[in-house]
């Protein structure tokens, strides 16, 4: 059993000592223990963050040169570093299959390299001058320190995608990890040693600990992916604070179609979509609409490659895991009886099953003839569960698509150019995939419209989250402008209120 009842928070480059409460850790594919931590004090935060904000005022002297040098180095560490445990642990927290788990370990080296070079390379702007003998330009600096509030889902990568944008940009970081998937990101930190010390802290607890990050006076940035109503909190919280903010809340992302899709290849690509890590990511697939022609063909096929997915613990050879925790699981359950209670069809699934273990498992379902009564198409469902609409045609898929609260991402399969690049313009979300659901790009900005939050972690974008713009103009040679105060006599109107030839 992992215990991080010691080392309970991570202050690179050592662990201190906890006296917070300790907090059992549940495997959800046995319902067994898997270990347990314990959350951070008071006082513990406090002193944390004293030497976060110590740490910080070093770390923005450096050059970007420098920072950039050590980030390299920390993606040299996570590069050589054997992540199997790492891995294993993070499934037996949170469910997610072991080839899934060390794939999100492996894509994080990548982002440190990424805006290492990034802050290098964008590091201000010159203008044209406004005026004579001039120099006029923007820098960045540092805002000082980042709170990062993690989800449970990709722990580590999505920590990684805002923490190096943080540190490239000269700040400190504190982490507070998802409560289910604590443990893994403590032994995760380690490679953070190779940083100066007291540059970055993982802080355990629960949604206090969150609060007190975003409300205390030496954090000065948050990023944070969850719930659309913590979401909501959180952003209000910072708002209240004048406090910068990334927000992520979510979404129900809809995959359209078309009657000129390969089946095949769609099939395969809503399978990936709607399944991977059971459902469990804020890019999945949830709501389908299948335009009529093609509708019953997709559907027998959708059904097919479905049906070939393996449920069991994430540690098997199975691609769907468990749900992270019975409340989840309860959610998913509510959603399809509301749906077939108004009329849905279980094409497959929609039962627990019966011989994948005694945790909180769900097999990979599909509904097909979903209406808009249906919450199913409203909430996010984030499980196992792909609820179909048929369509009559393409702008009756993009309007249904659109026909939602979220807006973080949208995909479509067809091979009409006229579709796909019409597609990319109308449908309402931050990011559109054309016959490939899913992907990202260090180098593009992550983030959604609407209720699926507000601000972008990964690009330019992702940088500029954690740092703010300074105007310069500086004259090298210190001389009386002609608009300076006292205005001359013929710049005034004369007694009769004319102005002066």
């Amino acid at each position: 059993m992992f215990d991080a009842g010691q080392p309970c928070h991570y202050l690179s480059p050592r662990y201190l000592l906890s006296g917070g409460a300790a907090v059992e850790v549940t495997d959800p594919a046995t319902l067994g223990p898997v270990g347990r931590y314990a959350v951070t004090t008071g006082d513990e935060l406090d002193h944390v963050l004293t030497r976060l904000n110590a740490a910080q005022a070093d770390w923005a002297r450096l050059d970007a040169k420098s920072r950039a040098a050590a980030l390299h180095r920390l993606a040299n560490r996570i590069e050589g570093e054997d992540f199997t445990q790492c891995a294993i642990l993070m499934s037996r927290e949170m469910g997610k299959v072991y080839p899934d788990a060390i794939g999100e370990l492996a894509n994080c080296a990548p982002v440190f390299r990424y805006f290492a070079e990034m802050a290098r390379d964008e590091a201000g702007k010159i203008a044209g001058t406004t005026q004579a003998g001039s120099f006029q330009y923007a820098r960045y600096e540092a805002l000082g320190v980042s709170a990062h509030i993690m989800p449970f889902n990709f722990p580590i990568l999505l920590m990684c995608w805002t923490v190096a944008a943080s540190l490239a940009a000269g700040n400190a970081c504190v982490i507070k990890p998802a409560e289910a998937t604590t443990l893994c990101t403590l032994d995760f930190a380690r490679v953070f040693d190779v940083l100066p010390e007291g540059l970055v802290a993982v802080v355990p607890g629960g949604a206090e600990t969150g609060r007190a990050l975003v409300e205390s006076d030496r954090t000065h940035a948050v990023a944070f992916t969850g719930s659309v109503a913590a979401a909501k909190a959180v952003a209000a919280a910072a708002g209240a604070r004048l406090k910068p903010c990334v927000i992520e809340g979510g979404g129900s992302d809809p995959m359209i179609i078309t009657e000129s899709a390969p089946i095949e290849v769609a099939a395969a690509g809503a399978v990936t979509g709607a399944f991977h890590m059971t459902g469990q990511v804020c890019t999945s697939t949830e709501r389908m609409f299948v335009v009529d022609s093609v509708h019953d063909a997709f559907v027998a096929e959708f059904v097919k490659q479905t049906q070939a997915l393996r449920v069991g613990n994430g540690l098997s050879r199975s691609e769907i895991g468990p749900l992270v925790s019975q409340a989840a699981r309860d959610k998913v359950i509510r959603l399809v009886s509301d749906a077939v209670a108004k009329g849905a069809t279980v094409a497959c699934g929609g039962t627990i099953p019966n011989d994948a273990g005694p945790g909180w498992f769900y097999m990979p379902t599909i509904l097909t003839g979903c209406t808009p009564e249906m919450d199913i198409l409203h909430e996010e469902i984030f499980g196992p569960v792909a609820a179909i609409t048929r369509v009559p045609d393409f702008d009756a898929a993009i309007a249904a698509a659109n026909h939602s609260a979220f807006g973080l991402g949208a995909a479509i399969f067809t091979q009409s150019l006229d579709e796909a690049m019409e597609a990319t313009e109308r449908l309402q979300a931050g990011m559109v995939w054309v016959n490939n659901p899913m992907i990202d790009n260090d180098a593009l900005p992550f983030g959604g419209w609407k209720a699926s939050g507000i601000g972008r972690e990964l690009g330019r974008q992702g940088l500029d989250a954690f740092r703010r713009t300074k105007m310069v103009i500086m004259d090298h040679r210190p001389v009386r402008q002609g608009w300076w105060y006292p205005y001359p006599d013929d710049w005034f109107l004369d007694s009769g209120g004319r102005k002066h030839v």
